[in-house]
């Protein structure tokens, strides 16, 4: 377990616009920062961050949190793994308590096999580093190719010795359960016997974006053709192929700060970029480009580079892929590399100033450049071109923004030498299909429509006395302010005013008037503060909104978040302004009366049910006597208190 004073060092050291920056590429609007939501996928930012609250909200799909709750949601971390992850980020010292074989046990299945991908990647790379097969073998290859020992030791690079059960017998000694050398993919089971699926490899760890090694990617170094070259983890719950970038990790920050992500193939090609300097790279690791891994690189930029040989047909080939990155409205250009070259080759024969002089200057956009690569095969064939104007005006159309559609026909126009009112006719044509297709009904809309009769539904019982609203802001009022120090006059003395903290004074106030809480979650952040206020250890909004229950850190997120701020320039000018927090005395009180004042409509609205079905006389004396009193206390907090008049 780790303390509540780690904890909280923890969450006030944690900037969460940097947390949240390693993943989202994120702009400044205000007093908040807004991006792209990495929990759906929406093509409006409407993900917005506080940095002055530590807190994130998505008015999009409604996930909310601290920077805990971030990590937690977007790598699938426990609690105490994600407090972990951000005490190595900032440098902090954990202390906690060894864990036993029991609490091992309770680790979840996904938990536990990332554990054994750690364990793997370690085993691997000492292998090649430590052992004299790995040396003469793996780390031969490896040098040969020019990688030099940083990157190898920088990617975790590794080498499977030339045996066929080595690393799966060190696994099961070291204590891995045998399901989970299969279900991760690094054992392969015949005859009730576990083989290496990577033997006699050298191995590429593939990192998620926060760096937990997901899965692995092997390369043969031998002649033998019946083994294939490059063979890859396989699905799991932890390492989803078309979800993953090889390099993201490695390359999130750059592509943020560069505000591009160059595109390779494979693994190799990513390490000698790397190498030459060029770091906002990744890997599609040889499959076609899909919506997930386009949206993850959407987080942190809308524009992106793809590097090629030269080889046309391999590059036809991945048109489809690069019409997802067109369809989500991002940016692509094509880098066409010599023939003969790929990024790999290149960056190993040429200086890296000169790789990233080549890749800025030769960075084509690709529908000019599809165009220019089709328009060379057609050979002045009419039937040819009308082909290629049809390719090219379908991946115009495939574009979200109406003005770069056009802009876009003009140049296809020219380069074509066609006129743009025929592309234009073309691109309108294959809109309103795509609109027809969307929208089956759209061309019968104007047609008469018979009127159906629909039954009508049970009416929803609807409280009218719920304290709901209320409630929430007695809460809301006690994870902001619970701290900070009111006026207050005692009740039933004559002494003058006494300072007291809010949390104090709120908790006391609702205790000695028996008033309980009809929302669950509230009522547990309620009980907290009241724990917190017997022993002179109130709580802070900041431990709600780290809080291990993620039902109470995200509606303590809701309540305490605000899309609206004052400007600065309110305070620049010297304008006198009046705040929720200048006049907190004030807000108290009133939450408190109307939370009360709700109370009792809802205490004499029971009674009232009461009295219509209770036949006794004496039973329905004491209802009435205890409805007067009920009565004389509302029309004294509403009128007094709350400067309402009660005319029922």
């Amino acid at each position: 377990m780790i303390n509540r004073e780690t904890i909280d060092n923890i969450v006030t050291t944690a900037r969460i616009e940097e947390v949240i920056g390693d993943y989202v590429n994120l702009r400044r609007r205000g007093v908040n920062m807004l991006g792209l939501c990495p929990f759906h996928n929406e093509k409006t930012p409407s993900f917005t961050v506080s940095p002055a609250k530590g807190i994130y909200k998505c008015f999009g799909c409604g996930k909310a949190g601290n920077s805990v709750n971030f990590i937690m949601e977007h790598e699938h971390f426990s609690y105490p793994e994600a407090l972990k992850y951000l005490a190595r980020k900032y440098n902090i010292e954990v202390e906690e308590e060894v864990q036993t074989p029991e609490q091992l046990l309770e680790l979840n299945e996904k938990e536990s096999l990332y554990n054994l991908n750690l364990f793997a990647q370690q085993y691997f790379t000492k292998s090649l580093l430590e052992t004299a097969e790995g040396k003469s073998v793996g780390l031969s290859y490896f040098k040969e190719r020019g990688i030099r020992e940083d990157l190898i030791h920088k990617f975790q690079l590794g080498f499977s010795p030339d045996k066929w059960d080595a690393f799966s017998e060190n696994a099961t000694q070291n204590g891995y359960k045998r399901e989970f050398l299969i279900k991760t993919g690094l054992s392969l089971e015949k005859d009730n016997r576990l083989y290496d699926r990577f033997h006699s490899r050298v191995i590429f760890p593939i990192h998620s974006p926060s760096g937990r090694v997901v899965g692995f990617g092997g390369r043969i170094l031998g002649s033998d053709k019946n083994r294939p070259k490059y063979v890859n983890s396989p699905e799991s719950d932890i390492y989803n192929k078309s979800k993953t970038l090889y390099g993201i990790y490695f390359a999130k920050n750059a592509i943020i700060s560069k505000d591009n992500c160059l595109l390779v193939e494979g693994y190799t090609d990513v390490i000698s970029m790397h190498q030459a300097g060029i770091d906002n790279v990744v890997a599609s690791s040889g499959t076609s480009l899909t919506y997930d891994q386009v949206h993850m690189i959407q987080r942190y930029t809308s524009n992106i580079s793809i590097l090629y040989d030269g080889d046309p047909a391999g590059i036809k080939a991945s048109f489809r892929g690069i019409d997802i990155i067109v369809e989500q409205g991002m940016n692509v250009k094509i880098v066409l590399f010599p023939n003969g070259e790929d990024p790999d080759s290149y960056a190993r024969k040429h200086h890296p100033s000169e790789v990233e002089s080549f890749v800025n200057e030769n960075a084509v956009n690709f529908i000019l450049f599809k165009t220019r690569l089709l328009l060379g095969e057609t050979q002045n064939d009419p039937i040819k071109k009308a082909a290629l104007i049809r390719e090219i005006v379908n991946t115009i159309s495939l574009i979200p923004d109406s003005i770069s559609r056009s802009l876009y026909v003009k140049e296809c126009s020219a380069l074509m030498a066609i006129s743009e009112q025929v592309l234009m006719s073309e691109l309108n044509k294959i809109l309103r299909a795509k609109l027809k297709k969307s929208s089956p009904g759209l061309d019968k809309e104007l047609e008469a429509i018979p009127v159906e009769q629909i039954p009508s539904e049970t009416q929803t019982d609807i409280d009218l006395y719920s304290a709901e609203y209320q409630e929430r802001d007695v809460i809301r009022l006690l994870l902001l302010y619970g701290h900070d120090i009111i006026r207050i006059k005692l009740r039933n003395t004559d002494e003058e005013e006494v300072s007291v903290q809010v949390a104090d004074y709120v908790v006391n106030d609702l205790v000695n008037d028996e008033m309980g809480f009809e929302n669950a979650i509230f009522k547990t952040i309620f009980d907290e503060f009241h724990k917190g206020a017997d022993i002179d250890e109130i709580p802070d909004g900041n431990w709600f909104l780290s809080h291990h229950n993620s039902e109470i850190s995200l509606a303590a997120v809701n309540l305490v978040f605000t899309n609206y701020n004052l400007s600065p320039n309110w305070f620049k000018n010297n304008i006198m302004i009046t705040t929720e927090k200048t006049r907190l005395h004030m807000y108290v009180m009133f939450a408190l009366r109307a939370y009360k004042a709700r109370k009792l409509d809802k205490m004499m609205s029971e009674i009232q049910k009461k009295l219509a079905v209770e036949s006794n006389p004496e039973q329905q004396r004491d209802l009435q006597k205890a409805y007067l009193e009920l009565k004389k206390q509302s029309i004294r907090i509403n009128k007094d208190g709350l400067g309402r008049i009660i005319t029922r």
